[in-house]
């Protein structure tokens, strides 16, 4: 951290200093011409006496128009925090996202990796903010009325906890699809009469239900009804990946009606129906936890390839509308991932947050090297998760994957220079690069702080999704001798959500101070305004923190 100190004399200098160059040039050549005239004698002393003076004037007035306090009287102490560019900041919708099965232990967040680079193992879960669960409704709810997460003996409720314990948010995605994964719907559901559909005769237990039908929502909107009243509260969980239908839940190829029987006609219909039933439901359920969905070309439709539908914008537009974020699932997949979605996560950029997962799986299951853009290698999973890393770039992802298995191993142990660059390029990685503060005053007495903040990611602070709707803002603290909070000043007007790369925000904040005498210590942080003002975002600064996440700056006497 840096200090210095800039008081009201050297202010006023510089003004004064500054105003003799802003009078009119013809009058300050005439002045120059008297004092010339009158002293010939002398015309080397003066000419250097002139110089001497305009850069003297010329230098201070560019290192002042840099200070935080250009224009103004800003007695006291400039604090400059020291940025920290590489540590891992476990932040809201920012950073990695660890993957877990629905048959994990709770051991699975123990995981380590060796790191060549560092020459050591590593543990996964150190550099993830979230941990996702892409798991079925049937494993979460396998009876009428009974739920996982209340049984403490089930393996899905211990790995929960286990994420909690770890101080990782849970994310869900809850499928319903069966035709590649077996009975992902309930069996309570079809046994109280549900419609559904088998792709596959010889795979009986494939199952899909078809989402329009009565008794398939009557059940649906009681057990997502179940998931909120647990987990809509941000500090358990990150966010919900809130449509779930189709196959793997991902938003595509929805089944509605026998495709074999289907004339087609009711499709657009039933699609539209579906769609609002869905994302009100889950938009109604939640309301302080984060939504998405994926932002496909073809979402809700009954088909995974294609040209784009013409009704899929303005459907994805409704969701975005009711409170919904996005995601995608097949960054770096570039037969899949296409213009039209590159486009539109263009239009989002810095309105809603991007959370993107890899489309390949290197890992054996997929012929990677077959991809379009012709830039991965056979045998190279390392090609495909750069791919993915310049894909992500590109849409400016607040969120990336650490997938299970092999494809989270490769990002360690092929590709730890990428890990370690989105943790320093990309989401949002903020703070405060300089704050004026008084170093004195009386009791009762109306300070100023003028702030200045920085985002050095690719991505944005979405304090404006309506889940947020604006709740965390800038706070300075007065600590006392034992380091706690006597005062906060809470500054309404700082916007973070506007907070975007090489974009400075400056902000001054003019509030009573009504303590005691003594002396105490100036502190920041992003607060939680809706939780009681206690900080709540990892800012990016190498200055002690207090226990409770206040940063110290420098020390005030009230007197």
């Amino acid at each position: 951290m840096k200090r210095g100190r800039t008081g009201r004399n050297e202010l006023f200098c510089v003004r004064k200093r500054t105003a003799l160059f802003q009078c009119a040039p013809g009058k300050f050549i005439h002045v120059f011409n008297n004092v010339f005239m009158k002293m010939r004698s002398n015309k080397i002393t003066i000419f250097c006496v002139f110089v001497a003076l305009f850069c003297s004037t010329a230098l201070c007035a560019c290192k002042n128009d840099d200070e935080p306090g250009a224009g103004g009287e800003y007695p006291g102490v400039l604090v400059k925090p020291k940025y920290n560019r590489s540590a891992p900041l476990r932040n809201p919708l920012n950073g990695w996202v660890m993957y877990a099965a629905r048959d994990e232990s709770e051991s699975y967040w123990d995981t380590e990796m060796y790191v060549p680079d560092l020459g050591k193992k590593v543990k996964v879960a150190d550099y993830a903010s979230a941990c996702y669960i892409r798991t079925s409704w049937a494993s979460l709810n396998p009876a009428e009325g009974v739920y996982v997460w209340n049984d403490p003996s089930s393996r899905l409720g211990n790995l929960i906890r286990g994420a909690e314990k770890r101080g990782l948010p849970i994310a869900f995605r809850i499928v319903v699809d069966g035709r590649d994964q077996g009975m992902n719907t309930p069996s309570f559901v079809f046994d109280a009469g549900a419609e559904y559909y088998i792709e596959n005769r010889n795979f009986p237990d494939r199952i899909t239900p078809l989402p329009q039908d009565p008794v398939f929502k009557r059940y649906y909107t009681k057990f997502i009804e179940a998931l909120a009243a647990e987990f809509d509260n941000p500090e358990r969980c990150a966010f919900i990946d809130a449509y779930g239908l189709g196959k793997w839940g991902e938003a595509h190829n929805v089944i509605y009606e026998n495709p074999d029987t289907s004339s087609g006609e009711n499709t657009e219909r039933l699609r539209e129906e579906v769609f609002d039933w869905v994302t009100d439901l889950y938009s109604r359920c939640f309301t302080r936890v984060p939504l998405v969905i994926n932002y496909h070309r073809l979402v809700g439709y009954p088909e995974s390839w294609g040209p784009v539908n013409e009704n899929s914008e303005k459907l994805l537009v409704k969701a975005i509308n009711k409170g919904y974020s996005l995601r995608q699932d097949a960054f770096g997949m570039n037969d899949y991932y296409q213009s039209w979605e590159k486009q539109f996560a263009k239009t989002w950029n810095y309105k809603r947050p991007i959370i993107m997962e890899g489309g390949w799986i290197t890992g054996g299951t997929h012929r990677y090297w077959i991809d379009p853009s012709g830039r991965y290698r056979e045998g190279h999973p390392e090609d495909v998760r750069q791919g993915e890393f310049d894909a992500s770039a590109e849409a400016h992802v607040n969120m990336m994957d650490f997938r299970a298995g092999y494809e989270t191993e490769t990002w360690f142990t092929l590709c730890f220079p990428l890990v370690q660059r989105f943790i320093s390029e990309g989401g949002y990685r903020l703070y405060p690069d300089r704050i004026y503060l008084p170093e004195q005053m009386a009791p009762g007495a109306e300070v100023t702080i003028r702030h200045r903040w920085r985002n050095r990611g690719w991505g944005y602070f979405p304090n404006n999704i309506p889940q947020w709707n604006y709740k965390y803002k800038v706070a300075f603290a007065l600590l006392d001798a034992g380091g706690e909070v006597k005062k906060v000043l809470v500054d309404t007007e700082s916007e973070p959500s506007e907070w975007l790369k090489d974009t400075p925000a400056e902000y001054d904040l003019t509030a009573t101070v009504d303590l005691p005498a003594g002396t105490y210590m100036w502190a920041v942080a992003l607060v939680d305004t809706k939780n009681e003002n206690k900080p709540a975002i990892q800012l990016a600064v190498n200055e002690e923190k207090t226990a409770d996440g206040w940063i110290k700056l420098s020390e005030v006497c009230v007197e």
